[in-house]
């Protein structure tokens, strides 16, 4: 028997034994399909928050402050002050380098949105914004206009609102654009509706309004604010001399002692994403652990069936033995069907995972990611079906070549 009979020999055999190899490359694609959907919708994740990132240009950082206390070796660690409007203002002007620079705070974390009779859940964000903001942090008007220096500089009630919010309160029979809407008890004039974002944490940048900073801290009252301060540069190739006079600008203007760490903290855009992709890396991992430990089992079980296979078929075994096939070409049929199973559940798997990992990733990123298709994982669980296939049927391959052809024909 030569060895293309040989492998027909094996495809017959599965193709006689259908619901067998129904179920058994089953098996095998709920493990492909575990590894390639987790791996895939963390693919899709990553791609979705790159394109937020994407907005905030290489060329921009912003100046917050760590606000955590903690015990750190054995000694209690205080939060840095918060940066106050004068500092923010104070840095604006005393800045020396070229650069668009906003300020803005966050009023309130959970606002409550009221229009006439509708009101929204306590869960809007609502901050206070001067008149680049929008431009430095990307944000782009489905209709309206944004704020100008005549809202600023006379604190004008108008405000601009998220398309989440909008849809809330207007609904889609109402233009919500010239409408008065009340934040906290204060009536505000609908100027400009963002355009959708959405948001890993919930369409977060949907369900937000923005009013000219002095009237957010009106709102705030004798809250204390902590403000923030980002800042765009004009080409990525300033970006660290502008770091540099912005760390040292901010220095003098938050009276940072010499020989004192900062008080403050600066965080590049382009750092954002990378710690974003070192995240990633260590989720990708952990994906590839669960996926492995879930197709380790579906081996286990393939094995098992083989072995099973091979009870089934031992007066089979003993008459192509006695006609001459040899223990090489025993343990071939058996490693043929055993890969040739685990390549249609594979195949399988590898379509279920990819459609999977691309619904979980969009239902994560509220439709803001598109369509991945990772071919490297896509590649990989096929020849990881391989390994699959000669690991779980190795053993029953050997076993079946070692029967002795006279006690086989003899099994009842």
């Amino acid at each position: 028997m030569n060895l293309l009979e040989n492998i027909r020999e094996g495809l017959r055999s599965i193709a006689s034994n259908r619901l067998r190899t129904i179920l058994t490359s089953a098996i095998i694609a709920i493990g492909i399909t575990s590894l390639v959907g987790i791996l895939t919708a963390i693919d899709g994740i990553q791609t979705s928050l790159s394109s937020s990132f994407e907005g905030l240009g290489a060329n921009t950082f912003s100046i917050t402050v760590e606000q955590q206390r903690g015990r750190f070796g054995g000694r209690t660690q205080m939060a840095n002050k918060l940066i106050t409007y004068r500092e923010a203002v104070q840095f604006k002007r005393r800045f020396p380098y070229g650069a668009t620079i906003s300020v803005s705070s966050l009023i309130s974390g959970a606002s409550q949105i009221k229009y006439g009779s509708k009101k929204t859940n306590p869960n809007i964000q609502l901050y206070g914004i001067d008149e680049n903001y929008l431009t430095v942090k990307n944000y782009k008007l489905a209709s309206g206009r944004a704020l100008n220096t005549t809202d600023m500089e006379n604190s004008l009630n108008v405000a601009i609102i998220g398309s989440e919010l909008a849809g809330a309160l207007f609904g889609t029979t109402i233009n919500p654009l010239n409408q008065i809407v009340r934040a906290q008890g204060v009536p505000f004039k609908v100027i400009g509706i963002l355009e959708k974002k959405g948001s890993l944490t919930g369409a977060g940048d949907d369900r937000v309004i923005f009013i000219p900073i002095d009237n957010g801290r009106v709102l705030a009252a004798d809250r204390s604010l902590s403000f923030n301060i980002t800042a765009s540069v004009a080409s990525i190739g300033d970006q660290e001399t502008a770091i540099g006079e912005a760390r040292g600008t901010m220095r003098l203007v938050r009276r940072d002692v010499l020989g004192q760490p900062d008080s403050f903290r600066i965080e590049r855009a382009d750092q954002l994403a990378k710690d974003l992709e070192k995240t990633t890396d260590v989720l990708r991992v952990g994906g590839f652990v669960v996926g492995f430990i879930t197709l380790l089992g579906a081996a286990i079980a393939l094995m098992n069936i083989m072995l099973v296979s091979v009870t089934e078929r031992t007066r089979e075994i003993g008459i192509r033995k006695s006609l001459g096939a040899t223990p090489r070409l025993i343990r071939l049929q058996f490693l043929i069907e055993a890969i040739v199973i685990c390549l249609l559940g594979g195949i399988g798997g590898v379509i279920l995972g990819l459609g999977i990992g691309n619904l979980i990733s969009m239902v994560v990123s509220q439709g803001a990611g598109g369509f991945v298709v990772p071919w490297l994982w896509m590649g990989l669980g096929i020849l990881i079906c391989v390994a699959v296939g000669l690991f779980s049927g190795i053993y029953p391959a050997v076993r079946a070549s070692r029967l002795d052809p006279i006690e086989a024909l003899r099994y009842e």
